[in-house]
């Protein structure tokens, strides 16, 4: 919602990655109260009529699902996802109290997390019920509650019951679930607003991605996205059939290095080492594989052992079989 209104972004994320409560960035920009989340809105970025709708997140229903310490998830009698019966992996605890170290976990009981399943869903019920009684929009309001699919059933193992028992519950209080294509086509928006530069990410800005611990990602990416280009412009690049596969590869190799998740990952320690060594194999990889289509495009041959490789890498990760017929487009270069 900051992006549209202003003013400080939803923290929901600091719960589960205590690491990003070191990062610091700029003041939020000023705050816009004349702007309601619930309603959409056309986006540009230029002035003018905007062609692209946007949706703006409910802080209400954001908070009350994904806070750990305020929603739901953070409840005792939920199963605790941080301690694990060695060997084997297994969850045994609830959550207990937050404060409370994993030595003083409690054994979970189904029963009872299935009866703060039931209470949650009928909260939650009147809670939108609530948000859209008070809406100036009257019956056209809609309150858009988007959250990471890993939410349920991964961090909180009873989400996909509560989310059942929600959908159970709609009708009853006079509420209708909706897809964002169906709302639009009952309801078109008719206002135009430009978006503030922003993320969805903890301070609602850039520094989740961009830091001290992710600068040297960056170097790495920025330099490959160049010599991708530069080689994808060239018409050689689509003329055989061995240049096309390793160019093929070589938009693989660099879309799975510009994944955001990495540096994610990175910033919040979840999994940096992964993540570094995610980035450099990539990296390595798209190397590897530039010099082979340079030599292709000189007029050389494929020595077997870039075959092998080639082959391995195409094993490996082989998503957008015809992402080189895209490349081309975008450079506007025939392909054969």
């Amino acid at each position: 919602m900051h992006l549209m209104r202003g003013g400080s972004p939803l923290s929901a994320y600091r719960d589960y990655y205590p690491a990003l409560q070191q990062l610091s960035g700029p003041q939020p920009p000023s705050y816009r109260p004349d702007r309601t989340p619930y309603r959409p809105y056309l986006v540009a970025s230029r002035g003018g009529h905007g062609t692209a709708t946007a949706f703006v997140r409910d802080p209400d229903s954001t908070l009350q699902v994904w806070s750990r310490d305020r929603g739901y998830p953070g409840d005792g009698s939920y199963l605790e996802f941080h301690k694990k019966h060695f060997p084997g992996g297994l969850r045994y605890w609830r959550v207990t109290d937050a404060k409370v170290d994993l030595g003083g976990k409690q054994l979970y009981e189904p029963a009872r997390a299935q009866e703060r399943v039931q209470a949650h869903a009928g909260h939650f019920v009147d809670l939108l019920r609530g948000v859209l009684t008070a809406n100036p929009e009257g019956p056209h309001a809609v309150v858009c509650s988007p959250y990471d699919t890993e939410l349920f059933g991964h961090w909180w193992f009873e989400g996909p019951r509560w989310l059942a028992e929600v959908f159970a519950r709609l009708p009853q209080a006079r509420i209708a679930p909706v897809d964002c294509v169906t709302y639009l086509e009952t309801y078109p928006p008719d206002t135009t607003i430009t978006l503030l530069e922003g993320s969805w990410g903890e301070g609602g800005d850039h520094r989740v991605w961009l830091n001290p611990h992710t600068e040297w990602t960056w170097e790495r990416i920025y330099g490959a996205e160049d010599e991708f280009w530069t080689l994808a412009r060239q018409a050689g690049t689509y003329a055989t059939e061995p240049a096309r596969r390793v160019a093929s590869q070589l938009a693989r190799e660099l879309l799975l290095m510009q994944a955001s998740d990495w540096q994610f990952l990175i910033t919040t320690w979840a999994a940096r080492d992964y993540a570094e060594a995610r980035i450099a194999e990539h990296h390595a990889t798209f190397t590897r594989l530039a010099q082979a289509l340079r030599r292709l495009l000189a007029g050389g041959a494929m020595p077997p052992a870039e075959e092998e490789f080639l082959a391995a890498c195409e094993a490996q990760d082989f998503l957008f079989p015809d992402i080189l017929s895209h490349v081309a487009e975008a450079c506007r270069v025939p392909a054969a």
